[in-house]
């Protein structure tokens, strides 16, 4: 598989505030990267210097060989860098199927194919954004993002605070583009065991710097470095 994106000793933050210091990594075409860590290291920020919405201080940015890190947010959308925001960002005016049409692109990703994804989601294709529920937001958050039909596709904690119920249909959805292998994923979830079991590759930022990086499977099997890494509180098995 050739290199899709190429980070390169990349240090980015808010206005004067250096987030991320000297950031570096390559993520292959179809592969996929868990980003870990506790709150507050950087990890969203990572994910917005990449759509271009932090500044970036200083390094390299590549995709598909080409710098893109003084690129709007628009053409890197374009070039085929999905996101599915913390927040969701819906529209209150616009119709679940409005979300959907406006951002579509040719590709395998039609209308019909995001339906089938979710069916809820045609159920109620005529409510608009600001009538649906926090599990509804985040599947037309995805759905709407896959519709671009990205080669990347950014998720920033699509499970967070979230009925089972719906956990376990999203979990499904980003198993499934992970083992076909057409869109590339990048991961961030709090919950550590679930961001490796849904990807091939990891990295742990700790005060905006990367400090580990392994195939998922090998941290799996490695609890006791999880732990270290994330800060786990033992007695109570939650992150800090």
């Amino acid at each position: 598989m050739s290199e899709l994106l190429v980070l390169d000793g990349v240090s980015a933050g808010y206005g004067a505030s250096v987030v991320l210091e000297q950031i570096s990594f390559a993520i292959e075409d179809g592969n996929s990267l868990a980003l870990l860590g506790r709150n507050g290291v950087g990890k969203t920020t990572l994910l917005l210097t990449l759509m271009g919405l932090a500044r970036r201080h200083g390094g390299s940015i590549r995709w598909q060989g080409a710098e893109i890190g003084s690129m709007p947010t628009y053409q890197r959308a374009r070039a085929g860098i999905g996101w599915v925001p913390q927040e969701r960002y819906m529209f209150p005016s616009l119709t679940v199927e409005e979300h959907l049409l406006a951002v579509a692109r040719p590709g395998p990703w039609t209308l019909e194919r995001a339906y089938a994804q979710f069916p809820h989601l045609k159920r109620r294709r005529s409510n608009l954004g600001g009538q649906l529920s926090g599990g509804e937001q985040q599947m037309l958050a995805l759905a709407r993002a896959l519709m671009v039909n990205p080669r990347l596709l950014l998720l920033d904690e699509p499970m967070e605070g979230l009925a089972p119920i719906i956990v376990q249909e999203l979990m499904e959805v980003i198993r499934d583009l992970v083992a076909e292998g057409g869109i590339t994923v990048i991961l961030v979830e709090q919950h550590a065991r679930l961001a490796l079991e849904l990807t091939r590759n990891a990295i742990v930022l700790e005060r905006g710097r990367i400090v580990h990086a392994s195939d998922s499977e090998s941290l799996l099997r490695e609890p006791a470095v999880l732990d270290h890494l994330l800060a786990v509180h033992q007695e109570q098995g939650v992150a800090l």
